[in-house]
């Protein structure tokens, strides 16, 4: 069984971020063949195509990081029904400059976690949107609207309740099944 590098994006800055929880789960509950690493977002200046003749460290960094990877995860909150600033600014950097998309062909998928009862599903289709115009190659089911309650998920990324445990492992083997088809009629170079 291949090993695939998967980038994940957490799209909350916060430090107490329910996102974040859940992407540690979401690795947990990860089956075999999937190895995690962050894209941070934290430190980009805003994009502006003033920076595309050269890039900023940070903004290369992750450029670099994207490359390294095999496919991606969007873990992310809704804000102001749509995905938070932060996430949209990385992207923006990572798509540009022109012809040079990071999100070309990669594999991609989109979960998110709210403490409301709708769980960050109009977020998610503002991303979904996003993405579809960078060309990644989108899990488009199961969806998964999360809703984040504490004493179910535990800061280490443990899920008490087994049926929501259940639902995450099978969403993240889909994910690795996602990955395998789309990289085999479209490999990485």
């Amino acid at each position: 069984m291949a090993t695939y590098k998967v980038g994940y994006f957490v799209g909350s800055l916060s430090s107490t971020s329910i996102n974040r929880v859940l992407s540690r789960a979401l690795i947990q509950l990860a089956p075999a063949g999937l190895e995690f690493h962050e894209l941070p977002i934290g430190n980009l200046p805003l994009y502006s195509p003033d920076y595309d003749a050269s890039y900023p460290e940070e903004a290369a960094a992750l450029k670099a990081a994207i490359a390294d990877s095999d496919a991606v995860l969007f873990v992310t909150p809704e804000y102001n029904r749509s995905i938070p600033g932060a996430l949209k600014n990385a992207i923006d950097w990572a798509s540009r400059p022109w012809g040079q998309n990071s999100f070309d062909h990669m594999p991609a998928a989109v979960i998110g976690a709210s403490i409301g009862q709708i769980g960050t599903a109009v977020a998610q289709q503002s991303l979904r949107g996003v993405l579809s115009f960078c060309n990644a190659r989108q899990m488009t089911a199961p969806e998964a609207y999360i809703h984040f309650k504490p004493e179910v998920f535990g800061e280490s990324g443990e899920v008490a309740d087994e049926e929501t445990a259940a639902f995450l492992r099978a969403y993240m083997e889909e994910f690795r099944v996602h990955i395998e088809r789309v990289l085999t009629v479209i490999p990485r170079s």
